[in-house]
């Protein structure tokens, strides 16, 4: 089993939406490989299928006088941010042929790559919480997952905070869950970090927890 990488460098949110539509299509048909898209984002708050508009600090006129775009999809989950310095990937997975049909497993194993790259790359004891999916430190998210599936092949995804401007977060409520917060590697480690380097981690340990020929 293989896996192709998509790297998109920096692309508009709406241009990567359309870009995963047209790769979920072909997974379906079987006619390319499961495809990981990596991505940075310019600056964009998504709304999930379950987001309440509370979550929305500020009003879309002035998100956008601070150069943050809003944008409403399909995906699980609540509200999120994206913006340059945060890696954001999309796995646009068979789930019925190569991963066990199980959404619940494959979001498990989702977070398994973060909790064992962050850990063993980073020296930062990331976990898991009970009350919300994704990889945190304590009461900060530092990668927030959300996912959709469509007839059978998985989109959007996940996105890790590596060098992410953090108070941009604070025009939400981040993924619905007030007095909980949110981290990024350069905040955790005391400086920037090479975004090339930590695609390199996320390859491979997709390689590695997925299963996928090297």
């Amino acid at each position: 089993m293989k896996m192709d990488l998509l790297d998109l460098g920096i692309c508009e949110y709406k241009e990567a939406l359309e870009i995963q539509y047209k790769l979920v299509e072909k997974v379906q048909k079987e006619s390319v490989n499961d495809t990981l898209i990596l991505v940075e984002h310019p600056p964009v708050v998504t709304m999930g299928r379950n987001a309440k508009e509370d979550n929305l600090l500020l009003p879309e006129a002035l998100m956008k006088e601070k150069g943050i775009a809003l944008e409403y999809i399909d995906r699980g989950g609540d509200v999120t941010y994206h913006g340059p310095g945060q890696l954001v990937g999309y796995p646009i997975f068979n789930l019925k042929k190569n991963h066990g049909r199980s959404i619940r497993t494959f979001v498990h194993n989702l977070e398994e790559i973060f909790v064992q790259l962050l850990t063993k790359e980073y020296g930062i004891p990331a976990s898991r919480h009970e009350c919300n999916a994704g990889v945190w430190l304590g009461e900060e998210k530092i990668v927030a997952i959300g996912l959709a599936v469509k007839r059978g092949v998985t989109m959007h995804g996940f996105a890790l905070n590596i060098n992410t401007q953090l108070d941009h977060f604070d025009v939400i409520v981040p993924c619905g869950l007030p007095n909980k917060g949110v981290t990024s590697l350069e905040k955790i480690l005391g400086e920037k970090q090479d975004v090339n380097v930590a695609k390199e981690h996320v390859l491979r340990y997709f390689k590695n927890i997925y299963k996928y020929e090297e």
